[in-house]
């Protein structure tokens, strides 16, 4: 019995694996656990899967500067901010996330959004292997198609319309700012009626996207 316990154990840690090599296959449209939970519960959502070609630079790079400034450069964890993080946390100081889109991307496919050092674990060998696997545009890609912007909202597409009345494609450099900046937390944060810290946040991040340059050099290079 223990036996077969250890054996389901092992195929449920190892069957994440398994699906990132799957999921480089583009045309294969992943989900997150958030919207299996919806589906699961009867709530249903809103996802429309665009291609990265079909999503507004403005918000590529509004996303990656205000989430992951070291995406193109990192090999799926920023080892240097992790560091910092756990310095802070030894020392009694507050601490903020730490979270590359790497780790972002399989913690909303396989994981659970709760903190906790078990999720960490799980999700730190993840976001390396997924790394090495994808390119960094089906990285990114894969992201946006999943991530949160409100209730039952997935995937830029849905948030774009749902927010803004327009396509990923079309979205404008302020408009992304505040879809960025919402992402942390979308129910709070509304990027379509955002407060004044939304908007003083928003305008930041679109001085540090238009100042990208060679940050973004590995999907627009």
């Amino acid at each position: 019995m223990a036996r077969r316990i250890l054996g389901i154990l092992l195929a449920l840690l190892l069957l994440p694996y398994a699906l990132i090599l799957l999921y480089r296959a583009e045309f294969i449209h992943p989900v997150s656990t958030l919207m299996l939970g919806d589906f699961a519960t009867f709530h249903g959502f809103d996802r429309q899967w665009v291609e990265f070609e079909s999503i507004s630079p403005h918000l590529v790079r509004a996303v990656m500067m205000s989430e992951d400034g070291q995406f193109c450069s990192h090999m799926g964890v920023d080892w240097g901010e992790m560091k910092s993080v756990v310095d802070n946390a030894l020392s009694g100081e507050a601490t903020r996330g730490a979270s590359t889109i790497p780790m972002q991307t399989v913690k909303n496919l396989f994981l659970w959004n709760s903190r906790s050092i078990i999720r960490k674990g799980l999700e730190l060998p993840l976001a390396i292997f997924a790394d090495a696997v994808w390119p960094k545009k089906r990285t990114m890609e894969i992201y946006l198609n999943i991530a949160e912007w409100g209730p039952g909202v997935y995937g830029i597409e849905a948030a774009a319309r749902y927010h803004f009345k327009t396509s990923a494609a079309k979205l404008t450099p302020n408009q992304a700012a505040l879809l960025a900046v919402s992402l942390p937390n979308p129910i709070e944060r509304v990027a379509g009626k955002p407060s004044n810290g939304m908007k003083r946040l928003a305008a930041v991040v679109d001085r540090r996207a238009k100042r990208s340059g060679d940050y973004i050099r590995c999907l627009y290079g």
